[in-house]
This record gives structure tokens, C-alpha cells and sequence, in this order.
């Protein structure tokens, strides 16, 4: 499978996605000032404890406190805690933080509350296997007693000195952290996730991708240092593209696609997918493939169709939690078993952790996805004004983004004045909250943007205008 990653970067946001086959498969963004908590490290008091439930509530000086759940000794309240982010909070709810520590680098994870030494379950050769965690094991005596630490798939193939300066890097960073959480009072940040782009390229970039591509001149040289530094065998993948790389691959255009609830098959059939509080339901139709001859053969190359672009659909929204799959129902037992060898197959290529059941006697296929950050509806869309809460908007921040990208497009086609008409809420952010937009899009024109409210316009939608005889 042709495999690339686009990464886009400007003084507003990152977005980074990654395109099998020429087809969206998952989208990554983080926007400036917005960024998420969860790889975030905290100094952080216990406020409340919950004995029943196993659970405490610890102060990390954010806005709700973390929720802290334990198999082990409980904590007191009043104590003081090192602990890590590990689901942003949702819905009026606080941040799941964890005790047990994780600091990932590019080919090990350092493990500071434990000191066994594990290796990615991805990593199939026993052989492989066992030479990885030898070095590993090596690395971590050299400072004994010392933490711990999980080998990532990253490093299959990785020399020995490689896999000892991860480990030195990232034990020194633990050290450093040590340090600053016995000089600070709680609630403290005690360290910060890296931001988006390096993320990516740490947990993500490897051989298995045809070619890397950047879009942002910051962010070009950032990639290009660490990859030079950590893996100088793929800097020859890496290019600096000019503008415009997501409008080429039609990014926008199926990140509309993926906010809406249909997503179409080959053959004429579709996916229904409902997202809702207790689940994910995911339902298959056959719509107008109505076969040739054989009935059962139509439902089993459907229900084919429907597995491939179920997991594709669940990578790129990021849907998680509990998922129920409905199959056509399928008489046939060697069908469901080509059916179900082809979700797991599918299922291999996504990062996040899962667990899928066998095939019920209903046609139905429950799975569960963990969840760590806002999903693609989540966090491109609002509760929609217009039928009080009933379906999803985007919100201001997304629509001031897009009016963004589709003025610089008409700027690089040598317009060089525009006019813009918005929905007065657009208009507000984009002298409010969003006024980054509008201050960094005077300098793409020759001549000031006029910009207009227009409250016939639905919110989403925006209007611009060349002004008559100024393309160049």
C-alpha cells in the first residue's frame, strides 16, 4: 500500500495526515494556545478521595481536577503526586491522570515506576524480540537501579548504540523532572508533551511510509533536524512542498465527508455510522448493489466492502469507546469467517488500542477503542444552534480557518483585493477570539479585506468576492 504522510503548519494551527493509497485514513490537528493535556506530566495535591470507587480527585491547577483511579494503595488527601495525563476531559469532566509514568522517545518508552523491561507486542519475530530486549536490558543496568523500559515497534532493526542513547536521553529528561517536582509546590506542570509535528514523527514516521511530506517552513526544519538526528537513513523522504498540499490530495474535502453520518461503499452500499454517549453503531446497507445471481455472494462482498471502510472511517473520525458493527446478516460460516479475517487485518493498521469480539449469530461486531483526545467531531464541530443541540455545527474557530485557507488560495491565484461576507457570529470571532485569521490574511493582498455580516448566511457558510479588475 502506498503510504504517505502530509504534515501542514502555520502560525495557527498543525494539521498532519496520513494518506493510504491516495485516501484520508487519519487526521491529526492541534491548534495554538488549544493543545491538549494528555502526555502532560503534573505535580498535583489530592483533594478528594473515594474509597468506594477506588478513585481520587488531585488539583493540577487546570480549570477540573484529574480523575485518579487505582488497583493499588490509595492516596491521601493533602498528598502530593507526580502524575501524567492520560484522556483530555470531555463534557464537564476532568482529565484521567494516572500514576504510572511514561515518557516516550523514538525507539523505547521509559517506564520510571517500574523496572521490568517489555517489548511491543507488534514486534512478531521471537527472534527480533528477544535481541531488542537484551539491549534494552543492557541499557537499563548501566545506571542500576534504575527505571524500566517498553521497546517500540520503532526499533526493530535499531543498532545498540541507538537504543542506549534513547535511553540515556530519556532518563536524563526523568532526572531533570525529579528535580524540578522536589523544588516546586503542587499543582505544578512539571513537563510538557512535545507539540504535534514532533509527536508525529516520534511515534509514527518509518520506513513503511513512501514519503514525508511539510508544508511550513518551521516545521520543515524542525522535522528535518530531528529525523537527521534520530533516523538520517529517511531524510531523503522528506520534502518541503509549496503551499497548498492538502487542497491537492482534496483533504478538505473528505474531512467534510468524514463529519457526516453516510460514508459510501465501491459496490452502491453504505455505511450508516451514529455516534452517541453509551456507543458507536455502525450500520451496513446494500443501497443499490443489488448483485447479479447470487444473493449471498452480493452480501459477502458488501459486508467485505463494509470492514475496509468501517476501520478506515473509525481511524479518520477517531471514533472510540464502545463500537457495534452490523453486518447483513450472512447464512454462510466460511463468510463470516472471510469477513471477520478482514476486520482484523484492517484493524492491524490502527495505532490506538483495541479489542475486537467474534461475530455474533445477529451479524454483529463489538469492539472497543480507547480514547485519549477530542474526536474529529469533537473537535471541528459545536452543538448546533439551529435545532437546539440535536446535531453538530462547526464551530467559529473551524469556520475562520477554512474563510483562511480559501482567501490565501485566491491570493496565490493573484487576486488582489477581496471582499467577504460572514455570519455576524463569524464576524465577532474574527475580531475576537479568532483575529489572528484576519490579521494574518491583510498581508496576503495588495489591498485591505473588506469584510461584511451578512445574517442571512447560515454560520457555516461564507462569501468571497474578487473585486472587479484587481487579478493581476
Amino acid at each position: 500500500m502506498d503510504t504517505e504522510l502530509l504534515v501542514e503548519s502555520d502560525p495557527l494551527q498543525t494539521r498532519v495526515a496520513v494518506v493510504e493509497s491516495g485516501r484520508l485514513a487519519e487526521l491529526l490537528i492541534e491548534r495554538r494556545g488549544r493543545r491538549g493535556q494528555v502526555g502532560n506530566l503534573y505535580k498535583g495535591r489530592v483533594r478528594r478521595v473515594l474509597p468506594g470507587m477506588r478513585a481520587a480527585f488531585v488539583d493540577l491547577g487546570l480549570a477540573r481536577d484529574g480523575y485518579l483511579w487505582s488497583e493499588d494503595t490509595m492516596p491521601r488527601r493533602g498528598q502530593d503526586l507526580i502524575v501524567q495525563v492520560t484522556k483530555d476531559g470531555l463534557a464537564g469532566k476532568g482529565a484521567r491522570i494516572t500514576t504510572e509514568i511514561t515518557l516516550p522517545g523514538r525507539y523505547l518508552v521509559l517506564t520510571p515506576t517500574a523496572d521490568r523491561v517489555g517489548v511491543s507486542k507488534r514486534i512478531l519475530d521471537a527472534g527480533e524480540r528477544d535481541r531488542l530486549k537484551q539491549l534494552a536490558s543492557a541499557a537499563c543496568d548501566d545506571d542500576s537501579p534504575a527505571p524500566g523500559c517498553i521497546v517500540r515497534t520503532a526499533a526493530t532493526g535499531a543498532a545498540e548504540e541507538q537504543i542506549r542513547a534513547d535511553y540515556a536521553a530519556l532518563l536524563a529528561v526523568w532526572r531533570r523532572l525529579e528535580e524540578r517536582a522536589a523544588a516546586v509546590r503542587a499543582p505544578a506542570l512539571l513537563h510538557r508533551e512535545d507539540e504535534l509535528d514532533h509527536r508525529v514523527i516520534r511515534d509514527l514516521f518509518s520506513a513503511d511510509f513512501g514519503a514525508l511530506l511539510v508544508d511550513g517552513a518551521d516545521a520543515y526544519r524542525r522535522i528535518a533536524e530531528y529525523i537527521e538526528r534520530v533516523q538520517p537513513e529517511l531524510l531523503d523522504r522528506v520534502e518541503r512542498t509549496r503551499r497548498g498540499l492538502f487542497e491537492r490530495y482534496r483533504i478538505d474535502d473528505q474531512v467534510e465527508a468524514a463529519l457526516r453520518n453516510r460514508a459510501p461503499l465501491p459496490s452502491g452500499g453504505f455505511l450508516v455510522i451514529d455516534q452517541t454517549e453509551a456507543l458507536v453503531a455502525i450500520d451496513v446497507n446494500t443501497g443499490r448493489d443489488v448483485g447479479s445471481a447470487d444473493f449471498e455472494e452480493t452480501i459477502l462482498r458488501t459486508n467485505l466492502e463494509a470492514v475496509v471502510e468501517a476501520v478506515r472511517q473509525i481511524r479518520l473520525r477517531d471514533l472510540s469507546g464502545i463500537l457495534v458493527i452490523d453486518l447483513i446478516d450472512m447464512e454462510r460460516e466460511d463468510h463470516r469467517e472471510r469477513v471477520f479475517v478482514r476486520l482484523e487485518t484492517e484493524l492491524k493498521r490502527d495505532r490506538a488500542r483495541h479489542r475486537v469480539l467474534d461475530i455474533s449469530e445477529f451479524g454483529l461486531v463489538q469492539l472497543t477503542r480507547r480514547r485519549s483526545h477530542a474526536n474529529l467531531e469533537q473537535l471541528l464541530t459545536a452543538d448546533c444552534p439551529y435545532c437546539q443541540g440535536a446535531g453538530r455545527i462547526k464551530s467559529v474557530a473551524t469556520i475562520c480557518l477554512e474563510l483562511r485557507r480559501t482567501c490565501l488560495a485566491r491570493a496565490r491565484g493573484g487576486v488582489r483585493q477581496v471582499a467577504v461576507r460572514v455570519h455576524p457570529e463569524v464576524l465577532e470571532g474574527l475580531r475576537g477570539s479568532e483575529s489572528a485569521v484576519l490579521d494574518g490574511l491583510q498581508g496576503a493582498f495588495e489591498a485591505p479585506i473588506i469584510v461584511q455580516a451578512d445574517p442571512e448566511l447560515h454560520r457555516e457558510r461564507f462569501v468571497v468576492a474578487e473585486l472587479a479588475g484587481e487579478r493581476a
